[in-house]
């Protein structure tokens, strides 16, 4: 799939997640969220729940980029770690790379930074878990 697919995809499917797939290749992928009121907590930063869904989208995007359309993927596995406060008024961009690609598990990993930030200020690792019947590759 590519990044307009992946985008349209996702909008469809999440209406209230305010994000851009900017761009998809062979077991990458590139988003961002745009930060608002809403992904803020006490403390003036984005909250981990925020970061945590960045991640999972960029992973997902990056599945569906380098398997096809396979929507019935599923995260078994998310560990993330939080390295730094991210700026409130800046968008989150979340990378993510494909490690493993299997016929039943799929494992990744993304790195969060704020926009025009060169220093992350989030790792996380991901599996996701593939129906046999759906893989493309």
């Amino acid at each position: 799939m590519t990044a307009a697919e992946i985008q349209n995809l996702l909008q469809k499917e999440f209406p209230n997640y305010q994000m851009k797939v900017e761009s998809c290749e062979n077991r990458h992928a590139r988003i961002f969220l745009y930060i608002d009121n809403s992904h803020l907590r006490p403390g003036g930063t984005v909250s981990g729940p925020s970061m945590m869904m960045l991640a999972d989208l960029a992973m997902y995007a990056a599945i569906l980029t380098t398997i096809g359309s396979v929507v019935l993927a599923v995260t078994t596995n998310l560990n993330i770690n939080f390295l730094r406060k991210p700026e409130p008024d800046r968008n989150l961009v979340g990378e993510s790379t494909l490690m493993k690609v299997g016929k039943r598990l799929i494992v990744g990993e993304v790195s969060i930074y704020s926009e025009d930030d060169p220093e992350p200020v989030a790792h996380a690792t991901c599996t996701y878990s593939v129906p046999p019947e759906s893989f493309q590759s």
